[in-house]
Formats: structure tokens, C-alpha cells, sequence
């Protein structure tokens, strides 16, 4: 299983996302550019001590990204709150990228085309977005359910 994220906006959002993915057990993918730089105090505050405990990794663009994904041969599962689809409704893969757009814009129209399945996270009526970070860790702990990945 992989987290990954469209260009994020917050550094402190991805630094929490990188924590998620330490202690969870998931490597997580940044797509760039970023709205920060990577590795600036924000991120590393957010991580704390877990950034050295996770395996991350750098993408230059979203070709980037997808090119490697699809050589790997695995679905892109995309969370945006246009996703027709409850997530537990959902048949996750132990091998999926769960994919969250950044925080001012999500992700555009070409990346919503590309994408194998594209999830919400059901939320009460009149709410608009969870946060990318709380959203990120609902859907990986919820994939790894499913897939018996969860760690004891």
C-alpha cells in the first residue's frame, strides 16, 4: 500500500502524513512541486522522529508518479470529495496508491481521468472536507482493515 500526495499545499499536513505512514507501516509518495519546501521545520515538526522510520519518496511530477505506478502495476485510488463512491464500499488491494489532492484545489481533471477508482469518505450533510491528513489516515487504516495490513 502506498499514501500519496498531489502537490500538499501544508507542510505540517504532510509531515502527519508521513508520521501515519511510519506508524502504520505504508511508504508515502510526495508529488511535487510542493507548496513548501520539503524538509523545512514545518514538515519535520509534524513528522517528528517518525520521517527517519517511514520510506518516502520524491516525485518531480505527476507523469512521474503515474509512470512509475503503472510500471508497478498498480491502481490508483483516488479520495476527493467529487468521488461518487463510498470508501466502505470499497474492495481494497494490498498494493493500491491511495492518492489525496492538495489542500486549496485537490487535483485536476486529467488526474481524475487517469484514476481506477475515485472514493469519498462519507461525512454528514452540510460538511465540506475533512482535513488531507485526518482523511489520509482514515482511508489507510480502513485499506489495511481489509487487507489484514494493519499492524498488531
Amino acid at each position: 500500500m502506498i499514501l500519496a500526495l498531489y502537490c500538499p499545499d501544508i507542510a505540517q499536513n504532510a509531515g502527519t502524513c508521513l508520521r501515519t505512514g511510519a506508524c502504520l507501516g505504508v511508504e508515502v509518495h510526495l508529488i511535487e512541486p510542493a507548496g513548501f519546501p520539503v524538509g523545512d521545520a514545518g514538515f519535520r515538526r509534524a513528522g517528528m522522529d517518525y520521517i527517519d522510520q517511514v520510506t518516502w519518496r520524491r516525485h518531480a511530477s505527476f507523469d512521474a508518479f503515474d509512470s512509475a505506478r503503472r510500471a508497478a502495476n498498480r491502481r490508483l485510488v483516488l479520495f476527493t470529495t467529487h468521488g461518487a463512491e463510498p470508501m466502505f464500499g470499497f474492495r481494497f488491494q494490498p498494493d493500491d496508491v491511495l492518492l489525496f489532492g492538495r489542500e486549496s484545489a485537490g487535483v485536476p481533471e486529467s488526474v481524475h481521468t487517469v484514476a481506477d477508482a475515485r472514493l469519498r469518505i462519507p461525512m454528514r450533510a452540510g460538511a465540506r472536507s475533512l482535513n488531507v491528513a485526518v482523511s489520509a489516515g482514515i482511508a489507510v487504516a480502513e485499506a489495511l482493515r481489509q487487507t489484514g495490513g494493519l499492524p498488531d
